[in-house]
């Protein structure tokens, strides 16, 4: 964004819930007590949120952005009301916050099969992100082990599908190559 002085074909969306996704693990972290889950999420939260703040800066339509975040704020603010005030049971806390965290990040690990139907079709993988393919599959396993070695499966179970997406995501790069390689490799013979 910074190179191009626009935001081009970026979408602001999965910025906004990476973000959350974050800061509900962050939330986890501090309520459980792991060191481990309160850096990273913290990092996480706080790149993501320079991520947000450059989108915004380059974006024509500031309107809609700030909006968005607006709304996800007061969802987030909704959530944390709940936890403290109505769930006054530390472990029943725990699990309810263990179980929304891990639908949520499910559901970000289950997005770029939305565009399952259309790599098929144009038999090209240009809407995905070969590096991030390969940053999830290394997150995901990561999470998935620690969540293990913890015993903790609101941590292991939703990081399973990460793996899974991103060895689907990997094989679509396989199977349909980017045409720029193709041309690419025909040069070399």
């Amino acid at each position: 964004m910074q190179t191009t002085r626009s935001v081009n074909n970026i979408q602001f969306l999965p910025f906004l819930t990476t973000d959350v996704n974050n800061l509900s693990w962050l939330s986890y972290g501090l309520l459980k007590g792991d060191k481990t889950l309160i850096v990273v999420n913290a990092v996480g939260a706080f790149l993501q949120t320079l991520y947000m703040l450059t989108y915004l800066h380059y974006c024509p339509r500031k309107r809609t952005v700030l909006l968005q975040t607006a709304a996800l704020l007061g969802v987030l603010l909704l959530g944390y009301s709940y936890f403290q005030l109505l769930v006054p049971d530390w472990t029943s806390r725990l699990r309810q916050l263990g179980l929304f965290c891990s639908i949520f990040t499910i559901s970000m690990y289950l997005s770029p099969l939305a565009d399952l139907v259309k790599i098929i079709q144009t038999k090209s993988t240009q809407c995905l992100s070969f590096s991030l393919t390969v940053a999830t599959l290394l997150a995901s396993a990561s999470w998935t082990l620690y969540g293990f070695r913890l015993g903790d499966l609101y941590i292991m179970v939703p990081n399973i599908p990460g793996i899974l997406t991103s060895l689907i995501c990997l094989g679509l790069f396989w199977q349909y190559r980017q045409v720029q390689e193709k041309s690419y490799s025909l040069l070399q013979t």
